[in-house]
């Protein structure tokens, strides 16, 4: 496993995560769960993602569980706030209220004293943006958060809160996580990743292989238990449509010349960019951590001819 800085802090993160969003709570139960974070840990994953409302709080807690098993000092934890966990008008959003309440619930779901990384899980227009930058400082001079940032802001937004940190001596982002993948390029290539590079904050991308669809398993239909057959998930089919499944086979191919899969292939082509501190990877099985965690050795191996095949099949792709 390699090993990345977060943007221009002294944190290194595993340049591939565990997450736990759909999985954890969902898709799998807590034992396989548990077994999965052990794996990962043990072959070089030291960064673990999550967020106060994956599974309503559940997928918290199984972490939690599994943390209590491994080296605390050892572990990267997320996690995120913003979405809606409890009723009543303070129950979402970045208010100083609402981040207060979700991450003190969340240390305790975690069984844990302090995250590493806490972001903000989106922008939200109805809270100052200093009042965000001041709480989440705060946060960080109380201990329970070591370093904080944003996930799926534009990247004017990052520019404010970076400058309202600066403005008012409190402490600026020191990352951004952005969906990032073939199929879902062009803001964060155009907007986001410029403006990161220039402030020196780290991106840890999420959904890599665009909901599953880049790794092939939806080429011959949707499979019983994928994410894409869950109820509350039903809007992933609405991705699969007949273009991105004949780029998909074409990828398919580059790949196997390659002597790798699809997904290793995907999860490659984003580690070859700088900005990218860690690429954020989901598996509800050992063997889908496994293949994930080869595309470390991949993308060492891509040749700027084997991007440009990859550009290829993307040549008649609009997002």
């Amino acid at each position: 496993m390699h090993y990345r800085r977060l943007g221009h802090s002294g944190l290194k993160v595993s340049e591939i995560s565990l997450g736990s969003w759909v999985t954890f709570g969902n898709q799998i139960d807590e034992t396989v769960a548990i077994s999965l974070i052990k794996e990962a840990f043990s072959q070089g994953i030291n960064f673990l993602d999550n967020a106060d409302m994956y599974a309503n709080g559940l997928a918290e807690t199984v972490m939690g569980k599994a943390v209590k098993q491994l080296p605390r000092e050892e572990l990267v934890i997320s996690s995120k706030v913003f979405w809606p966990t409890w009723k009543g008008p303070n129950g979402r959003g970045l208010s100083r209220k609402h981040i207060t309440e979700s991450i003190n619930a969340s240390l305790k779901r975690l069984g844990t004293d302090y995250v590493d990384l806490y972001f903000c899980h989106r922008y939200d227009p109805d809270t100052p943006v200093e009042e965000v930058v001041r709480a989440m400082s705060d946060l960080i001079h109380q201990g329970k958060i070591l370093y904080w940032g944003t996930s799926e802001w534009e990247a004017s937004q990052i520019v404010q809160a970076h400058g309202t940190a600066r403005q008012y001596g409190l402490i600026p982002p020191s990352m951004d996580q952005p969906q990032y993948s073939l199929f879902h390029r062009k803001r964060v290539e155009d907007e986001v990743m410029p403006v990161c590079r220039d402030l020196g904050i780290g991106l840890t991308t999420f959904s890599p292989l665009y909901n599953g669809i880049l790794s092939g398993k939806y080429n011959d239909g949707i499979p019983q238990g994928s994410r894409a057959s869950l109820d509350d998930y039903s809007w992933i089919k609405e991705r699969i449509t007949p273009q991105r499944i004949e780029i998909v086979r074409q990828l398919t191919a580059v790949a196997n010349d390659l002597g790798i899969t699809p997904a290793q292939l995907a999860i490659a082509w984003i580690l070859r960019r700088k900005e990218v501190s860690c690429v954020i990877t989901g598996a509800t099985r050992l063997e889908q951590l496994d293949e994930n965690l080869g595309a470390s050795e991949a993308y060492e191996k891509l040749t700027e001819l084997d991007i440009d095949r990859i550009f290829a099949c993307l040549s008649n792709y609009q997002e």
